[in-house]
């Protein structure tokens, strides 16, 4: 007989496979159109990702507690910013500030993208990881460190995403944006917009976006 761990798994599992199908359809409509994205989106089982006892609203467009302060991000922002960082072209090598629970690696992974991942609470980090081998998803380089100083030794990038919001763009990772490069970062305070930068020969172009809410970027690690 299976156990109640396996017997909810499977529940879950029945349950995402419809709910993800109507999550899908709910990005189409509010725009989001690369299908890499979209299947990526489908296909990470975004149920692993939060606590068992939020599990069954794993596929509404919003965002969860994860513990720590922190939060997994609605499924429209996680697809958002993944199709801005990708639009157009390979998704290439990705540098993520902000593991958090994993679930935006796990996208991002499943797009193609070489994924170099930055998380500064040690504890969340591990959860993460146990996240991303639980959806066998394990192809991540997670590193604990602060996400303002970038990771400079596996730089360039060709696209970095940030998943807390900064007052001001970083500029240790504009430095590490390869020559064509855009980075997705939320800005602000009180009031915060999604902008994308990109790295041109003229210099680094900026396009203010979205509104959002995101938890401050701080400094340092734990």
């Amino acid at each position: 007989m299976a156990s109640p761990l396996t017997q909810n798994s499977q529940a879950y599992g029945m349950l995402s496979e419809r709910t993800r199908r109507r999550m899908t359809d709910r990005l189409r409509q509010h725009g989001i159109a690369d299908e890499r994205v979209l299947a990526a989106m489908h296909e990470v089982p975004r149920h692993l990702f939060v606590d068992q006892a939020l599990a069954t609203r794993a596929y509404d467009d919003v965002s969860l507690p994860i513990g720590n302060g922190q939060t997994i991000s609605q499924p429209l922002t996680v697809a958002r910013m993944t199709e801005l960082l990708i639009q157009g072209r390979a998704p290439g090598k990705i540098l993520e500030i902000g593991t958090g629970c994993g679930y935006q690696t796990a996208v991002l992974l499943k797009t193609g993208a070489e994924v170099y991942s930055m998380e500064r609470l040690a504890t969340i980090l591990d959860q993460a990881r146990r996240n991303l081998r639980t959806a066998k998803l394990v192809h991540a380089r997670l590193v604990h460190g602060d996400g303002n100083v970038g990771l400079p030794e596996a730089a360039p990038f060709d696209g970095i995403i940030v998943t807390a919001a900064a007052r001001s763009v970083p500029t240790a990772l504009v430095d590490q944006l390869a020559d064509g490069g855009r980075m997705v970062l939320p800005l602000g305070e009180d009031e915060q917009h999604l902008w994308l930068l990109e790295k041109t020969a003229q210099g680094l172009q900026r396009s203010k976006l979205d509104p959002v809410k995101f938890v401050p970027m701080l400094n340092g690690r734990s």
